[in-house]
């Protein structure tokens, strides 16, 4: 049987906010509370925030390999930066494609139609190689610090 999705993505909010706390910081040297670190990123009192959760699946139109596919791809990543830089994506990255499941999105938005439309932007929804499925979900707010550091860990672009 497989677990419903909100689920995994419930689950892997949690293991993706532990990792990155521990990893950003000393934890000895982590204060209890830090209200102002907790409105920055959303938190409500129990450190709690909504969120859209967004699975891409294969699409109807697979775009073949060649030149059109690698600009496709070249705009979805560039669409994401985009949107982590807008404080609207929170966490992306790829499946296995087991089941048609390609990848996923975490976007910090107060509801699914806010979603739809930042999804609406990216070049692989635009062209059909993959559809979106959508779910709201309640996750740690500690997410919103994964694009920053997501840019301390990662190699400049060349």
């Amino acid at each position: 049987m497989r677990t419903p999705i909100p689920a995994i993505a419930l689950a892997l909010s949690g293991l993706i906010a532990i990792v990155a706390a521990a990893r950003a910081t000393d934890v000895a040297t982590v204060p209890a509370y830090d209200a102002e670190l907790a409105r920055s990123v959303g938190a409500d009192e129990n450190g709690m925030r909504a969120y859209v959760f967004v699975l891409l699946k294969t699409g109807p139109t697979p775009v073949p390999a060649g030149p059109e596919r690698d600009a496709m791809f070249k705009g979805h990543f560039a669409n994401m930066r985009r949107l982590a830089e807008a404080g609207k994506l929170a966490v992306a990255g790829p499946f296995d494609g087991v089941d048609g499941w390609r990848g996923m999105f975490v976007f910090a938005v107060k509801d699914i139609d806010e979603a739809k439309a930042l999804v609406a932007t990216d070049p692989v929804v635009i062209k059909g190689e993959m559809v979106p499925e959508y779910h709201a979900f309640f996750g740690s707010a500690a997410l919103m610090m994964v694009p920053d550091a997501h840019k301390r860990i990662s190699q400049p672009e060349k």
